[in-house]
């Protein structure tokens, strides 16, 4: 029997596809295969040496020491996608409450005091305080096109905005699913130059933080409306705080509440909803439940951020799975091994990701534990599981 950890509430949906024969699900149990989270920090946890793989019931994995799992032979799963359309719609959200100042409206019309009459009077003297304009034929800066950029920018097109995007590392998955009507940018600067409203949707990694820094700021159009749905440290709060100020930024909408930034008047701060709908908690769930099934049942790896794809169709026999140090020689020394024990191999796959390789070998005998400790003792290789159907 399997036993998973669950470091979050994660949607009974996607739970109850853990077969109760098979699997052991809960926040307290002992020697866990598999970590399964949502926004637990995992940075000052020390986890048991019996877990096998970790997934992340959503996109972002900053919570998890991803280099220390590799080192440990142990991939982290993650959702792309199962939340893009959640984030996608807040985004247009937060467009529309900035350019229409409704979150100023709104609080200004609850402080009201007087009859209906009173009221009138007082709405039609101040509501051109809150006059705002319109989106259609502004410029929208996409700074990122991966799931949830190329939907923002498609929804935006569809909104008449122009839109403009920049992406360096755009796969051909996603270029393939993004509007030709948005123009490429090639360089950040010139995007922000143009932008009248920048979205931001980029992971939160060495080279973006604070990739909205004083410099960039400056540059932009004055009166830009910022929108980081992304991460925090992505923009540079004390420069951004500057530019709220002198009014270089009209507005700033983010999805993550700030000591610094929260009560200033020009600030829309959530707490955190991006993922926070019905249909993406399930979404996410579900995503993440199958492919910690897929890993401990066949092997099988989708949607890593440390490891390779790897997909193998199971056949009947033994299955092992292997993590090693993506060097030479290392599948040739453990076929050495199956065939000095008489084992024909029927299929295998070998994939690698940077310093890590991954290696699927099903053969046609049972692998006995001997077998098994030899091929551990390889120099090299990090972790070893043997599956048999």
């Amino acid at each position: 029997m399997y036993k998973i950890q669950t470091l979050n509430a994660i949607d009974s949906i996607g739970l109850k596809l853990f077969p109760t024969d098979l699997y052991q699900v809960a926040d307290n149990v002992t020697d866990p295969d598999a970590i399964l989270l949502r926004s637990t920090s995992l940075h000052e946890k020390t986890l048991a040496n019996t877990v096998k793989v970790i997934a992340r019931a959503g996109a972002g994995v900053n919570n998890i020491p991803v280099d220390k799992m590799t080192k440990l032979g142990i991939p982290v799963l993650n959702t792309p996608g199962a939340n893009s359309n959640a984030v996608k719609e807040l985004v247009i959200a937060g467009m529309l409450i900035a350019c229409r100042n409704l979150c100023q409206a709104w609080n200004y019309v609850r402080q009201l005091n007087g009859d209906d009459a009173a009221l009138n009077v007082a709405v039609e003297r101040d509501k051109k305080q809150f006059a705002g304009f319109e989106l259609p034929g502004k410029t929208l800066g996409v700074v990122g096109l991966g799931n949830v950029g190329v939907k923002v920018a498609n929804t935006a097109l569809a909104l008449g905005m122009r839109v403009i995007g920049y992406d360096p590392t755009i796969t051909i998955k996603r270029a393939w699913e993004l509007s030709s009507s948005v123009e490429e940018i090639n360089n950040l600067d010139d995007l922000i130059k143009q932008a009248d409203f920048i979205s931001l949707h980029v992971p939160l990694v060495a080279e973006t933080k604070h990739l909205i820094n004083a410099g960039r700021l400056k540059i932009a159009k004055k009166g830009v409306i910022l929108l980081n749905f992304a991460r925090d440290s992505i923009v540079d709060e004390i420069a951004l705080h500057a530019a709220l100020d002198n009014g270089q930024v009209a507005s700033y909408v983010c999805d993550f509440p700030s000591a610094q930034l929260k009560d200033h008047p020009r600030v829309i701060c959530l707490p955190h909803l991006g993922a926070s709908t019905r249909e993406a908690e399930e979404t996410c769930a579900i995503m993440a439940v199958k492919q910690l099934r897929d890993y401990l049942e066949n092997g099988t790896i989708m949607y890593s951020v440390n490891f390779p794809s790897v997909e193998m169709p199971f056949n009947k026999g033994t299955r092992l799975t292997i993590a090693n140090a993506n060097v030479p020689s290392m599948v040739a020394q453990i076929s050495t091994k199956l065939a000095a024990a008489q084992l024909n191999i029927m299929d295998l796959l070998n994939k690698s990701r940077d310093e890590i390789a991954y290696t699927l070998i099903d053969v046609d005998g049972a692998v006995n534990d001997t077998l098994i400790k030899e091929i551990a003792a390889i120099e090299g290789v990090i972790q070893i599981r043997r599956l048999v159907k």
